[in-house]
């Protein structure tokens, strides 16, 4: 049972742990003119986990002229009570999210605080609805500033060096020296599809990424493309749901069952792998591709707990057709009918495919722009991700727009081959949220380094007042001879 005392007791701990850490920092960011002051210093778009620790990470560095977008409605914010059909999340719970440094802002401490140590103690997995609750929690004992159902529609660069956010409804943009996206997994892309889905009307298949009516294939036959946990959990909620049967197509031969990057995630790679040689980032990223994050046990025993779930190896779906009321998928292996498909085929990174980021995209420098893998180590994927520069900043084709894009930042998931895997969970929340406020920090200095040096050559408040000797204690020894007795 949860304790509201707690919660109390635990938000006059956190204004003593933010007290005594002297958060947030004073404001201390400089306009260049009144005529040219933008509505913001910084425009985040995305309210979900990435946007919410993104904004407190600048508001704690003291950039206090910031605005959080985001198209939800308030408490709907990123996956957690739409697409994301896990009981339970994959992260440990021990991961301190986006805290920032401060132990009274981590998940822990919420629910140690209204359910207590056993309770804590006792959690395996952390609730998915209870991650929710923990992000409106932290938005709301913050205080952040989250715009709620604010869609935003075109980012433009303006003559004065501002940038123009444009926002569905509103006839004059939001002007920003700097832009965050911080859109989660769909940041920079789409849902990816594969070929086989034009050929099938909408109302007979969806993205795992949808708002799949799930009630409404009860008694139905489902199938399910892919092997990863997004694959599992679809399957799963169909099968509970009660679909009279769920077939999981595969394309390899078997799945999926070694996590190389939980195996080998330690601090350093959190930390350093943003400096590590392109060739090694390519490597390590690449092998995410040849062996990709396997599903969790328990989310495959969630699926083949029900004996009218079935498995198809070496099976991806090649060609459907429509069949009466349902569909007939084809395999390597023969045809299948089905009523319903749902593709649990992750994302894709496309700029161009993003209205908001339709001016952006032909500026950007992708990998494929820049880096030139080994023999037989190509990587489509990989290759269309941008090349982020150390701060998160986009980097440009060409030289002329290079000062346009370092002005807006992908926090994204498609950092993940620039920066590791920093923008792709919990673990890694809080490096991020602070590499990506100290870049925006020394960004800002230095565009306002003349105002910066003005003031300080300016400031001319007196540390003394006048009184702290008296005149008899003042020595002048222009004019005069010391003698020593």
């Amino acid at each position: 049972m949860a304790h509201d005392n707690g919660l109390t007791r635990l938000e006059e701990r956190l204004k003593r742990e933010m007290e005594e850490l002297n958060l947030p920092a004073r404001s201390w960011v400089s306009q260049t003119s009144q005529a040219n002051k933008p509505d913001y210093d910084v425009i985040v778009i995305g309210g979900g986990m990435l946007g919410l620790s993104a904004t407190t990470a600048l508001l704690f560095q003291g950039i206090t002229s910031v605005i959080c977008l985001d198209r939800a409605e308030q408490g709907r914010e990123g996956p957690w009570l739409n697409y994301a059909r896990m009981p339970t999340l994959r992260t440990p719970k021990t991961a301190v999210g986006p805290a920032l440094g401060v132990p009274a802002l981590t998940f822990r401490a919420w629910f140690s605080a209204q359910y207590g140590a056993e309770a804590w103690n006792a959690l395996d997995k952390i609730p998915t609805p209870m991650w929710m609750a923990y992000l409106c929690w932290y938005r709301k004992v913050l205080d952040l500033p989250v715009r709620n159902q604010t869609n935003v529609t075109d980012i433009a660069f303006c003559d004065n060096g501002l940038i123009a956010v444009s926002v569905r409804g509103s006839d004059a943009p939001l002007t920003a020296r700097r832009v965050v996206i911080a859109t989660g997994i769909d940041g920079l892309g789409q849902p990816a599809l594969p070929p086989v889905a034009s050929k099938i009307s909408t109302k007979f298949y969806a993205h795992s990424s949808d708002m799949v009516n799930f009630q409404a294939l009860q008694g139905k036959r489902v199938g399910v493309v892919g092997a990863g946990a997004s694959a599992m959990d679809n399957a799963a909620t169909a099968l509970e749901a009660g679909a009279s049967r769920v077939d999981l197509f595969v394309r390899r031969a078997q799945l999926p069952d070694i996590d190389k990057f939980s195996g080998i995630s330690n601090e350093g790679l959190i930390v350093g792998y943003v400096g590590l040689p392109d060739e090694i980032k390519w490597k390590i990223m690449r092998s995410g591709y040849e062996f990709p994050v396997p599903a969790p046990r328990d989310s495959v025993l969630r699926v083949f707990r029900h004996a009218n779930a079935h498995m198809r190896l070496g099976s991806p779906i090649v060609d459907a057709r429509e069949h009466a009321d349902g569909l007939i998928v084809s395999t390597p292996h023969g045809e299948v009918e089905l009523d319903y498909l749902i593709f649990a085929t992750g994302f894709a990174c496309a700029l161009d495919k993003r209205p908001e980021l339709r001016r952006l995209a032909p500026l950007v420098r992708l990998w494929q722009d820049s880096f030139t893998p080994a023999a037989g180590e190509d990587c489509a994927g990989l290759a269309a991700l941008p090349d982020l520069a150390d701060d998160f900043s986009f980097k440009a084709k060409s030289p002329e727009h290079a000062a346009e894009l370092s002005r807006v930042y992908a926090f994204s998931f498609d950092a993940t081959l620039s920066h590791g895997k920093l923008t792709s969970g919990a673990p890694g929340l809080t490096e991020a949220a602070q590499r990506l406020a100290r870049g925006i920090v020394s960004s800002l200095l230095r565009e306002d380094a003349k105002i910066i040096l003005k003031q300080f050559e300016d400031y001319s408040r007196s540390e003394l007042q006048g009184n702290e000797w008296s005149p008899e204690q003042v020595v002048t020894t222009a004019h005069t001879k010391e003698t020593t007795p």
